[in-house]
């Protein structure tokens, strides 16, 4: 067993400071990296080193595997933890580490290229029972072979990028006529976004949920799974709420969900935290559709209905410790629900809103948690993914984790850029949501939540300005939001 005591963390924002707070509390020092847009970044200054990589453009920089090892040796760091995003599924960097003799806080990376590249990772899942969309076995290589799978399983199908991810290389065929010109767009978005322009065919579900289960797996064989999270909310097929536990789930089909769950994880002998996503259909029959090899962007949900530490279970099981828990240790404990906090415009499809945040102050109380990189002012570059924070509710049942964010949302105070606040907000006053009624269409079936509604930015502004002292305080109140109701 191999202690480890100097993590370098090949992330930033909001991830980079969750990894550290754990390493905080476990005595671990901890080493950030950061591109020059990111110089000022608070994972820069709460870390206890900290090195530069590069430029703002992430391939020179946070993907770039050749200065983050660099990084590493002049740190010292006996460990990398990836994060989410960027490198964390890249086996590249996991065989580096090995090479270099530093701790991946990660799968092998053997785990991460059968999993990364999802023809291999639907073979292996058929030979190991797991339920997957009919479809392809093999890459499509012309359109006569994919109009004869559309015609055995029936259209509408979806044209996948075998290397892909966040829905880049997919397109959906809704007949014949659609077939040629939805395969060159995917294989031309496939060769640009991940060096690989192979595409296969899968049944296109509709109206399916997305159901994912973590699960933790240790060097020593054993692996178990932490429960589900619906993720059914998404907005060009990446989530954009989740929750956990998912409504509707029977005791039944959870135990069958997670048993496969686990036969998928040690399929490709995984060892750390992962998640097993599964698209599940009207009838609860339910298909794998791909692992992550990582840690996910919503795991507070499942830390708050465990009561575990994620990371801390990463680095354990890096550290070759036997995992502490059996599957009948995880119970669920109340309900949580994630809204993620983008600077994006729903209102317009959601188009990213990078620029200067000019004034930020999150919720708090009883059963709130909120995961952010952004203290009281900052800025959203426009070189990575525009998310703001993580804000997370608990309670004893969904409605009052439902109503605790209800009023966190109302409490969150943001100006500067357009968000999803409002939004999330809209989401959880709706009767879709409270009654349950999710699908990955959730969007489309409720296009009035996307309505861009009062905008409260110029206010909270305003109010930026008095507690700076710009303003008197008379002209302006610092309660803006007055949307509460039926709270708790």
């Amino acid at each position: 067993m191999r202690r480890i005591s100097k993590i370098l963390v090949a992330n930033r924002g909001e991830i980079a400071l969750r990894i550290m707070r754990t390493c905080k509390v476990l005595g671990i020092a901890t080493v950030a990296v950061y591109s020059e847009a990111d110089r000022k970044s608070a994972h820069v200054v709460y870390a206890d080193e900290a090195y530069c990589v590069g430029p703002a453009r992430s391939l020179d920089s946070y993907l770039n595997v050749e200065r983050i090892m660099n990084a590493v040796k002049n740190s010292k760091a006996d460990a990398i933890h990836p994060g989410y995003g960027f490198l964390s599924e890249r086996a590249e960097l996991a065989h580096a580490c090995l090479k270099q003799g530093i701790v991946f806080i990660g799968p092998p990376a053997h785990s991460i290229e059968q999993m990364g590249d999802k023809m291999v990772a639907r073979q292996l899942m058929q030979s190991n029972e797991v339920p997957v969309i009919p479809g392809t076995v093999n890459a499509i290589s012309n359109a006569e072979d994919a109009l004869n799978i559309a015609d055995r399983i029936g259209y509408p199908v979806l044209a996948k990028a075998a290397a892909g991810g966040g829905g880049k290389g997919m397109r959906i065929v809704h007949d014949s006529t659609e077939m040629e010109r939805a395969l060159r767009l995917s294989q031309s978005e496939a060769g640009s976004a991940f060096g690989d322009s192979r595409i296969f065919i899968e049944k296109y579900l509709k109206n399916p949920r997305h159901i994912e289960f973590q699960i933790l797996s240790d060097a020593h064989g054993r692996c178990i799974h932490l429960l589900e999270r619906e993720c059914s909310i998404q907005r060009r097929h990446q989530k954009v709420i989740e929750e956990a536990p998912a409504p509707q789930m029977t005791e039944q089909l959870r135990s069958t969900m997670g048993e496969a769950a686990i036969r998928a994880a040690m399929a490709c002998d995984y060892v750390g935290a992962g998640t097993i996503e599964f698209l599940v259909d009207q009838d609860s029959n339910f298909y794998f559709m791909e692992m992550n090899t990582r840690l996910q962007v919503e795991h507070p949900v499942t830390e708050f209905i465990t009561g575990l530490d994620l990371v801390a279970e990463q680095i354990r099981i890096a550290e070759g410790e036997h995992l502490q828990y059996s599957q009948s240790d995880m119970n669920i404990n109340g309900h949580a629900i994630e809204c993620r906090i983008y600077a994006e415009d729903p209102s317009s499809n959601f188009m990213p809103n990078p620029g200067v945040i000019t004034f930020h102050q999150v919720p708090s109380g009883v059963g709130v948690r909120v995961d952010s990189s952004i203290i009281a002012a900052g800025e959203v570059p426009i070189h990575y993914d525009p998310l703001i924070s993580k804000v997370v509710t608990w309670g004893n049942s969904r409605e009052q984790a439902t109503q605790r964010m209800i009023a966190a949302l109302d409490d969150y105070q943001i100006a500067g850029v357009k968000t999803t606040r409002m939004f999330c907000q809209r989401v959880m006053e709706s009767n879709a949501w409270r009654q349950g009624h999710l699908s990955t269409h959730f969007m489309e079936e409720n296009p009035q939540l996307l309505e861009e509604g009062k905008d409260s930015s110029t206010e909270v502004a305003a109010v930026a300005k008095v507690l700076l002292g710009g303003e008197s305080s008379k002209q302006y109140p610092l309660s803006l939001n007055r949307s509460r109701q039926n709270m708790p």
